[in-house]
C-alpha cells in the first residue's frame, strides 16, 4: 500500500513539472522561430529554426543593448538581497531565539505590510523621488527592494532560526561571544539553508519586479523587466523576439534556482518541521 502511494505520488510530481516545465519549452521553441512562423495558429513545431530573435534581443539588428539593463537589475537585485539578509537575520533572530514581548503580533504586522498593493505606493514614491533627485537612479530600487522584501524574509528566517539549539547559543555567550558574533558564526552556519532559501525567493522578487522599475527609471537604470517592455511595439507583439528576450532574462533565476535547489529543500523543509 506505501509502494502504491509511493508510485502514485511520484506520478503526480512528474505531471506537476511537466506541466510547470511546458510554458518554458514552448517559450524557447518559439524563440528559434522566425516572426511570422511563430505568429501561425496553431503553432507548427516544423518550422525551420533562426537565431533571428537573439540577434535583435542583444542589439546586432540595430536595436538597444540589453547589457544595461541586465547589469542594472543585477546590481538591484543581489544588493537589496544583501541588505534584506543582513537586516532580516538580527530580526528574525529577536523573534524566535531571543523573543520580545508580543513577538507574535510583531510577525503578524511585518507579515500584514505585504497586503499593501503595491500600486498604493507609487505616487508618493514617485513624488518623493523627484523632489530628491532620485528619479532614474538604481539606488532608489535598492531600497525599495529591500523594503518590499524585508517583511517575507523576517517572516521566513524566523521559522529557520526557531530551529537553531538555543544550547550552542548559550556555551557562546558563555565563552564571550557577542551579539554580532554569534549571529555571524553560531546562527548563520547552522541557518545556511534557510538564508538561502529566503535570499533566493529575495532576489526572485526583486529580478521580476516591474512595476517601481517602468514608473521610476528611465534610460540610466532601465531594469531587465522594464527592457523586455520595449519589444511591444504599436505594430504589435513581436512573439518570437519577445520569447528569446524572456529566456535570456529569465537564465539568472533558473541558475540561481539550480544552484540553490539543495539548499532550498532543506531550508524550507527546516521551516515547516517543528
Amino acid at each position: 500500500m506505501n509502494a502504491l502511494k509511493r508510485n502514485g505520488l511520484g506520478l503526480v510530481a512528474w505531471l506537476a513539472g511537466i506541466v510547470f516545465f511546458l510554458p518554458i519549452a514552448w517559450m524557447a521553441l518559439t524563440s528559434f522561430h522566425s516572426e511570422s512562423d511563430a505568429a501561425t495558429n496553431p503553432p507548427s513545431f516544423a518550422a525551420s529554426l533562426t537565431l533571428d530573435g537573439y540577434r535583435e534581443f542583444f542589439g546586432s539588428g540595430g536595436g538597444a543593448s540589453p547589457w544595461p539593463a541586465l547589469a542594472n537589475s543585477a546590481v538591484a537585485s543581489v544588493a537589496s538581497t544583501l541588505l534584506v539578509l543582513v537586516l532580516s537575520l538580527p530580526a528574525a533572530y529577536a523573534l524566535s531565539i531571543r523573543p520580545v514581548r508580543k513577538w507574535t503580533d510583531v510577525l503578524f504586522f511585518f507579515l500584514s505590510t505585504k497586503m499593501l498593493p503595491a500600486v498604493a505606493g507609487l505616487l508618493p514614491i514617485y513624488l518623493f523621488a523627484k523632489n530628491t533627485g532620485m528619479l532614474d537612479n538604481i539606488w532608489l530600487l535598492v531600497v525599495l527592494y529591500t523594503s518590499m522584501n524585508l517583511p517575507i524574509a523576517v517572516w521566513m528566517m524566523q521559522s529557520f532560526l526557531a530551529e537553531v539549539p538555543v544550547a550552542v547559543i548559550e556555551a557562546a555567550r558563555v565563552d564571550g561571544a557577542r551579539l554580532p558574533t554569534i549571529l555571524a558564526r553560531v546562527v548563520a552556519p547552522i541557518a545556511v539553508p534557510g538564508i538561502a532559501a529566503t535570499a533566493l525567493i529575495c532576489f526572485i522578487f526583486s529580478w521580476n519586479e516591474l512595476l517601481f522599475a517602468r514608473v521610476l527609471t528611465g534610460v540610466v537604470a532601465e531594469t531587465a523587466p522594464v527592457f523586455l517592455t520595449g519589444f511591444i511595439t504599436s505594430q504589435g507583439l513581436f512573439l518570437a523576439k519577445v520569447c528569446a528576450a524572456s529566456l535570456v532574462i529569465s537564465l539568472p533565476v533558473l541558475a540561481a534556482g539550480f544552484a540553490a535547489q539543495d539548499k532550498l529543500v532543506q531550508g524550507l523543509s527546516l521551516g515547516a518541521v517543528k
